[in-house]
């Protein structure tokens, strides 16, 4: 029989909004505005061990929009978790920290973000789905090839 304690094991410990801040600069001529404006929205991710199976990851999105170059508002949500990882493989924790994490995270922050935006008087973001999967493969991808020295160019030629 295998031993309970050295089973792999993840769960979430706790999940909070570590900071969150929105900006209306342009108040209250924001409000008047009749263009649709652009939105830009950033993601950002960082893990780091607590204590002894304990991790804490923190989901950052930024929301920004403007009309032209004037900024309409700026909302910045920091989504937190600490979750237990135990007994994984540390070949698996960096998919676990990168992956997991942030899409359990991820819907929180969303409904933030959308609540502060309509909080602040605009017509709700609503984030689409991330693939965090994907946005991981991306990352390890340009890491490697960064890392890798410059190779010779490639001569293509059609016959």
């Amino acid at each position: 029989m295998s031993d309970p304690q050295n089973q792999p094991a993840f769960s979430i410990e706790k999940v909070y909004v570590k900071d969150i801040s929105l900006e209306i600069p342009n108040a209250p001529q924001a409000f008047l505005e009749t263009e649709a404006p652009q939105v830009d929205i950033q993601l950002h991710h960082e893990s780091s061990a607590v204590q002894t199976g304990y991790y804490h990851t923190v989901l950052t999105i930024t929301v920004t929009a403007k009309v032209q170059d004037r900024t309409l508002f700026l909302v910045e949500v920091g989504q937190a978790g600490i979750f237990v990882v135990r007994n994984i493989p540390e070949a698996d924790m960096e998919p676990v920290l990168g992956i997991a994490c942030p899409n359990i995270l991820f819907p929180f922050a969303r409904e933030v973000v959308a609540d502060m935006v309509q909080r602040a008087g605009f017509p709700p973001v609503m984030l689409a789905p991330v693939n965090f999967e994907a946005l991981f493969q991306a990352q390890k991808q340009a890491a490697a090839e960064q890392a890798a020295p410059a190779a010779s160019p490639i001569i293509q030629t059609s016959h």
